[in-house]
């Protein structure tokens, strides 16, 4: 079957994830890559914090930057990192004042250690089930938790992994959105028995479109995430090719996707990097298009 007809036989939505940028200059193209992939009208869009929380600030001027200037239905990221529980709290109200309806609920990472060991403020939040209960106990919003497609870097189990899940749903989660993956058979077999312990929520395969090998390793290695020898084989040699990478990129983005759409799997969460002419290509190879404009849907009904 062709690629396009298996998106046509499975239908799919979408999400995007973006980080605060760091600079004025660097928040113009932000929304300059927003404007784009906004067209595409997806279910959401998250924006993340740094480590540590380091990016607080920013993230909450980007996402009230989206609801002001956008169409978009932003889900603000928010952790437990480096905050008491009142500050959080304070977060949150903020945020559903400003019109916020959904936030992407995570322990984080300790301040400077991406995939260090956590150790929880005795004044603040432990984990993400306690946030996610928090934010359910402030205002009815949407919350979404993280997953870890195989066993978590600090998990003594895949059983503990689940049972953790379990523990976010009754909190109140209604979504999980897992970490970028790229074994599709071992995800598939955790995702077995992640359904079999009793876990309905939706989960939104987290989907990384690589363009630099070495750059991924550097993001992998710390949060536990095991690359296969086939992709490194795909950009071995290419250090000076970037153009051949992103068609690379696009390819395996695009047959993961398919595979996960022919096993179940309908809302995809893509993380941009921020940019958004290569999830944009690897979109409309899903099938995914923008809504056609005002005079052509009258023309239509």
């Amino acid at each position: 079957m062709h690629i396009q007809d298996i998106f046509r036989e499975h239908p799919v939505t979408i999400s995007f994830e973006f980080f605060p940028p760091k600079t004025d200059e660097a928040s113009e193209e932000l929304f300059t890559n927003i404007a784009r992939l906004q067209e595409l009208q997806p279910s959401f869009v998250s924006v993340t914090y740094g480590a540590g929380g380091s990016t607080r600030d920013r993230t909450h001027r980007t996402v009230l930057r989206m609801v002001e200037e956008t169409t978009l239905k932003p889900a603000a990221h928010l952790t437990c990192v480096d905050a008491s529980r009142e500050e959080v709290d304070a977060v949150i109200r903020d945020y559903w004042a400003a019109g916020i309806r959904h936030i992407v609920a995570l322990r984080g990472d300790p301040p400077g250690q991406i995939g260090g060991r956590y150790t929880p403020r005795a004044d603040g939040y432990n984990n993400a089930t306690e946030l996610t209960a928090a934010i359910r106990r402030i205002a009815p919003f949407e919350v979404s938790v993280g997953l870890y497609p195989h066993k978590h870097p600090e998990s003594p189990s895949v059983e503990h992994d689940i049972d953790v899940l379990k523990a976010k749903v009754d909190a109140g989660a209604s979504r999980a959105i897992t970490q970028f993956f790229f074994d599709l058979d071992g995800f598939l077999r955790f995702m077995d028995r992640v359904r079999k312990a009793g876990v309905t929520i939706p989960v939104s395969p987290g989907i990384m479109p690589v363009t630099n090998f070495k750059s991924l390793k550097k993001m992998a290695g710390p949060i536990g995430i095991e690359l296969p020898a086939w992709l490194a084989n795909l950009f071995e040699g290419l250090d000076g090719d970037p153009e051949t990478r992103r068609l690379i990129a696009a390819s395996v983005a695009s047959e993961m996707c398919a595979r996960l759409a022919e096993e179940g799997f309908s809302d995809f969460h893509f993380y941009t990097l921020n940019r958004a002419d290569l999830t944009y290509a690897i979109c409309r190879v899903l099938g995914v298009r923008e809504a056609p404009p005002p005079d052509e849907k009258e023309a239509a009904a």
